[in-house]
């Protein structure tokens, strides 16, 4: 019988048919791991195990809390580090590559038809990739470091076709605000997200990043992307030998289909605190702000870096205004510099940031003090998220982000240019 990307990827796994519903046991491909490897690894000691299932399956990233500010968090950096060489980890990036999601793809770490897990529920960025990729707690991490094995349920699948032409100043962050807004934040819940249709042939690989890495704020368990010729030219470019396409077969089975031309689209806006709440930009245009922020593991990447340029170049961020830049990785720095992208963001006022998580996860740099707002490209707004309870998250597109600390205050990026 036909299949999804799902479906396929899973019974792969267990070398027979596996179908939407049933409940298997599956070894990962690959598993990654940020500061979460302490707690994990420290369960298997606890329980007076000494090694992990395939050390060389295992990726260690450090970047929610980068660089430690913290006596805490320096001690913690040192005992991941310890553990690292304890266990056997040759893939331990450290603390200076990036943000864990571009580490593991720009590295080389993610191909298609793979089955990943992570200690961070936006691990299903991989899919941008073709692969499956899922966010786990760290305990179900201690079991998959030491056995090998998780359990799951083989996810039904949605489809979500994107056809039509981006209008100007409209960007993917802005179709992720869009199905937010129109479907709400579970009407995915433990489901396959699988796009398809004419748009994603034409999305680059980081357009389509930043929809597999909302993915689960619809409550999904991935967000997938045919991995076509483009996939197949991005892997190779980064030294990767006999990579494939990989889709859904013809005729699969899923259990909704929905459909968005984004043609008819405009700058959106997520309102605290919740990415159900949407608006138009335009509708909340002139809301206050104290401070906008680019980057992060949803669009921190030289495409969304240079969409902000465009908007801030020759101009100035407003003095009521803090815009704190995040890149998503060193690479991503060094090429943001190469390309003067960085250059205008400075010139503009920015403050550049190093290639960390950064305020995104709420208590690492640039946080909210009570009362404050701030316009974010990142991919969360819950309260609280980014400091204080009493403060405000708003969610936008890199141009909407740029366009509003021009402003002081939310608007339609269509308004400065």
């Amino acid at each position: 019988m036909p299949k999804t990307m799902a479906e396929k990827i899973f019974s792969r796994k267990l070398g027979r048919e596996a179908r939407s519903g049933e409940y298997i046991s599956a070894t990962p491909d690959r598993v990654m791991c940020h500061e979460g490897f302490l707690p994990a690894a420290s369960k298997l000691l606890e329980h007076g195990i000494e090694q992990i299932w395939d050390p060389d399956r295992v990726v260690v990233v450090l970047d929610h809390y980068v660089p430690a500010s913290t006596r805490g968090t320096a001690e913690s950096h040192q005992r991941i580090r310890e553990l690292v060489k304890r266990f056997g980890i040759r893939n331990f990036r450290g603390d200076r590559d990036g943000i864990c999601h571009q580490v593991m793809i720009e590295k080389g770490y993610v191909k298609p038809g793979d089955l990943i897990l992570g200690t961070d529920s936006h691990t299903c960025s991989y899919g941008a990739l073709g692969a499956a990729g899922t966010g786990i707690g760290t305990s179900e991490m201690a079991l998959v470091l030491a056995t090998g094995e998780l359990w799951f349920r083989v996810p039904g699948s949605i489809m979500i076709e994107l056809t039509g032409v981006f209008p100007p100043l409209v960007s993917p962050k802005d179709v992720c605000l869009a199905l937010g807004g129109r479907f709400g934040t579970d009407f995915a819940n433990y489901r396959s997200i699988e796009f398809s249709g004419d748009l994603t042939e034409k999305l680059s690989i980081s357009s389509r990043i930043v929809l597999s890495n909302m993915a689960v704020e619809f409550g999904a368990k991935f967000g997938i992307f045919p991995a076509d010729v483009n996939t197949v030219d991005y892997l190779q470019a980064l030294g990767m030998e006999e990579v494939g396409t990989f889709r859904a077969d013809d005729g699969a089975c899923y259990e909704q289909k929905y459909h968005l031309d984004v043609s008819d689209l405009e700058p959106l806006v997520a309102l605290p605190h919740s990415v159900a709440n949407v608006k138009k930009a335009r509708e909340v245009s002139g809301t206050p702000i104290q401070q906008a922020f680019l980057g992060s593991c949803s669009n921190g990447r030289v495409e969304d870096l240079g969409a902000a340029a465009e908007i801030l170049r020759g101009r100035t961020v407003s003095p009521s205004v803090r815009l704190l830049v995040y890149p998503a990785s060193r690479e991503v720095y060094r090429q943001a510099m190469y390309e003067g992208v960085l250059q205008v963001l400075s010139d503009a006022g920015a403050i550049l940031c190093p290639p960390v998580c950064g305020p995104c996860f709420g208590d690492h740099g640039g946080i909210l003090a009570p009362g404050e707002a701030c316009i974010a490209s990142t991919n969360r707004n819950f309260k609280g998220r980014m400091g204080s309870p009493e403060s405000e998250v708003y969610l936008a597109s890199p141009a909407t982000v740029a366009a509003s600390a021009v402003m002081g205050t939310i608007c339609d990026p269509r308004e400065v240019l």
